[in-house]
């Protein structure tokens, strides 16, 4: 474990983290992405992921503050115009918020994040928690689970708009930028790790890192899944759906709004 690894042999590293722990293989998200999902277990996905969607930026806002050069920091604050958008433009939290409406949930409950699992807002701080108060290094590796996004944006957009009525472009508007805004984050963060961990202690933490990440991402799911699809054990407080024992997508029934 004392040998350096060579750049290639830390991104091959990197990438066999995610090969093994990004959320794509998660059930929650065969359900979603198969069309055998509810609308209530839809929506609760859109409420619960909204929580982590809004805290993007802010804990990129910690990443911004400690990068050491003009250079850097501007090329991370790209990563808050687009979720926070510029000026009265709409950013990616802005995009969600229309992907939770156009499931029928109510703006302001999400925005005041009415009802999300207690496991949600825990990983989502701990998560800022850990891009606070880890180096930089561990808090710019963190983010490349940006690295596997775009398997699971295909997969998701593909699926969701075969197997959902009630799913249409519109809805998924959020996912469409974040195609190419995450490959040039992915540029930036892989090669800035890639340089800047220069011990093998310090790659180590850079795959450390990337686990957590992975971890935060796999255990919102496993809350959605204990809450709403079995053995449906949904927290006291937490949003339950109206249709919870109505199942759609294998008919594309046309969704009720709630």
């Amino acid at each position: 474990m004392s040998t350096l690894l060579s750049p290639e042999e830390l991104e091959a590293a990197l990438r066999a983290i995610g090969a093994e722990r990004y959320h794509i293989h998660h059930p929650f998200h065969k359900i979603l992405h198969s069309g055998k999902a509810s609308l209530g277990q839809i929506q609760a996905w859109a409420l619960n992921r909204y929580c982590y969607q809004a805290h993007i930026p802010v804990k990129d806002a910690y990443v911004l503050a400690r990068l050491p050069t003009p250079a850097e920091r501007r090329a991370w604050r790209t990563r808050i115009i687009d979720h926070d958008g510029e000026d009265d433009k709409g950013g990616g939290v802005e995009r969600w918020l229309k992907l939770a409406e156009n499931v029928g949930l109510n703006r302001d409950d999400v925005i005041a994040m009415k009802g999300i699992l207690p496991a949600t807002k825990f990983a989502v701080e701990a998560y800022v928690n850990f891009v606070r108060e880890k180096t930089v290094l561990e808090a710019v590796a963190s983010s490349l689970t940006e690295m596997f996004s775009p398997n699971i944006i295909s997969e998701r957009m593909s699926g969701m708009l075969a197997n959902y009525s009630f799913i249409n472009q519109d809805t998924l508007a959020y996912f469409t930028p974040r195609l190419t805004q995450a490959k040039r984050d992915v540029e930036f963060a892989l090669a800035y790790v890639k340089r800047e961990a220069k011990t093998r202690e310090q790659q180590e933490l850079v795959l450390d890192a990337l686990r957590f990440k992975c971890d935060v991402l796999w255990v919102q799911l496993d809350a959605l899944y204990l809450a709403y699809v079995e053995p449906r054990m949904v927290s006291p407080g937490a949003f339950i759906p109206e249709d919870a024992r109505d199942h759609v997508g294998a008919g594309k029934e046309t969704a009720r709004r709630g």
